[in-house]
C-alpha cells in the first residue's frame, strides 16, 4: 500500500526530522463577516464562540476586535504574551507526547491576517525568534490580505517555511451566497495566485456537502484548486453544531448533511485527481461533544479515518 503524500511527509522529507504546527489563538482577531465590514455574522456553519479558545493564563482581551484599518493596538504587548505562553506550552506537550523536533507557527483561529500590518510584523516576528521554530502558516481569508503583507511574507518566505491557508470552500458563487462567506470565488482564485506569484507555499481549505452541492460540483471545486497552484489541501465535510445559522436551517429541514458514502466517493475521486506534489492535510473533520448536531458519523474520527483507507484500499492507497 502506498501512503498518501501528507504535508507530515513533506516537512519530514524536507527538514530530516518530526516537525509540527503549534495552533495559536490571538484574542483580538476577528473575520470581516463577522465585524460587519462585509457581512454579520459569519460563515453559516461557524459557531463562533469556538474560536475563543483558552489563552492559558493570559487573560483573554473581550470586546477588542482588530481590523485592517485599526489606527493602533493598545494591546499588543498581551497578545504577545498569549503568542508566547501558547507555544511554550504547546510545543513543549508536542515535543514530549510525539517526539517533535522544530516547529511551524500556525496561527489559527479567525483571519489571521485581518490587523494592522504593524501587528502582524510584531506577532509573526515573534513566533520565528520561538526556539526551533522554522516558519510560519497563516490561516486567513482572501479578502483580508493587503499587498503590503504578502509582500512581507514573501520576504520572510526566503529564509524560513511560511505558508498561507486560504478557505476556498466552494469555486460556486451561488453557494458562497448561501453560507453568507462575504466574497466571490474570483476574490480567492486572485489571491491564491498572488501567492504563487511571491513563491509562496499556500493550502487551499475545501468543504464538500455544502448546500445543494452535488458530487460533480464538488469535485469542480477540487479541479479549479488544484489548476491555481496550491501546494497543500486541506478536506473537510461540512457539519452542523449547535448556535449556527446553519443549525437552524437543519433544524427546520432546510439542509441535510452529507452522509458518509457520498463524501467518501467524493473524496477518493477528489484524491485520484490531486497532482502528485500536492500534499495533503486533513482528510476529514468532526466534534465529539455536545455542540455536534449532524451528521453522526463526523463524531469519530478514527472511525473516519479508518472507513477512508477502507475507501483507498481497492486503489493501492492509504493515509
Amino acid at each position: 500500500m502506498q501512503q498518501i503524500y501528507t504535508y507530515g511527509n513533506y516537512l519530514t522529507n524536507k527538514y530530516g526530522c518530526k516537525v509540527y504546527k503549534v495552533g495559536i489563538n490571538i484574542s483580538g482577531f476577528t473575520c470581516p463577516n463577522i465585524d460587519g465590514t462585509v457581512a454579520k455574522g459569519g460563515c453559516t456553519f461557524c459557531e463562533n464562540d469556538s474560536f475563543s479558545a483558552s489563552t492559558g493564563e493570559v487573560q483573554a482581551l473581550k470586546g477588542f476586535h482588530l481590523n485592517l484599518n485599526s489606527t493602533e493596538n493598545p494591546f499588543l504587548e498581551k497578545q504577545l504574551e498569549q503568542l508566547e505562553f501558547q507555544f511554550k506550552a504547546i510545543s513543549k506537550r508536542q515535543a514530549e507526547e510525539y517526539g517533535a523536533k522544530k516547529f511551524i507557527v500556525y496561527f489559527q483561529s479567525f483571519t489571521n491576517t485581518y490587523a494592522p500590518f504593524e501587528t502582524l510584523k510584531a506577532l509573526y516576528e515573534k513566533a520565528l525568534s520561538f526556539e526551533n521554530v522554522i516558519g510560519l502558516s497563516i490561516g486567513t481569508r482572501s479578502d483580508s490580505i493587503t499587498q503590503e503583507t504578502l509582500d512581507y511574507l514573501a520576504a520572510l518566505n526566503r529564509d524560513k517555511e511560511i505558508w498561507i491557508e486560504f478557505g476556498i470552500q466552494s469555486v460556486y458563487d451561488t453557494t458562497l451566497e448561501k453560507i453568507n462567506r462575504g466574497h466571490d470565488s474570483a476574490n480567492v482564485k486572485e489571491w491564491i495566485l498572488k501567492s504563487k506569484e511571491k513563491g509562496l507555499n499556500v493550502c487551499g481549505h475545501l468543504i464538500f456537502g455544502l448546500p445543494d452541492e452535488s458530487k460533480e460540483m464538488m469535485l469542480e471545486t477540487s479541479r479549479q484548486a488544484y489548476s491555481w497552484g496550491i501546494d497543500s489541501v486541506k478536506y473537510h465535510p461540512l457539519y452542523v453544531v449547535k448556535k449556527t445559522a446553519l443549525a437552524n436551517d437543519f433544524n427546520k429541514g432546510a439542509f441535510t448533511p452529507i452522509n458518509e458514502e457520498d463524501y467518501l466517493e467524493v473524496l477518493v475521486e477528489s484524491l485520484k485527481m490531486k497532482p502528485k506534489n500536492v500534499s495533503v492535510q486533513r482528510v476529514t473533520a468532526g466534534i465529539n461533544d455536545s455542540s455536534l448536531l449532524a451528521p453522526q458519523w463526523c463524531r469519530d474520527k478514527n472511525t473516519q479515518v479508518k472507513n477512508i483507507n477502507k475507501a483507498l484500499k481497492p486503489l493501492g492507497l492509504k493515509y
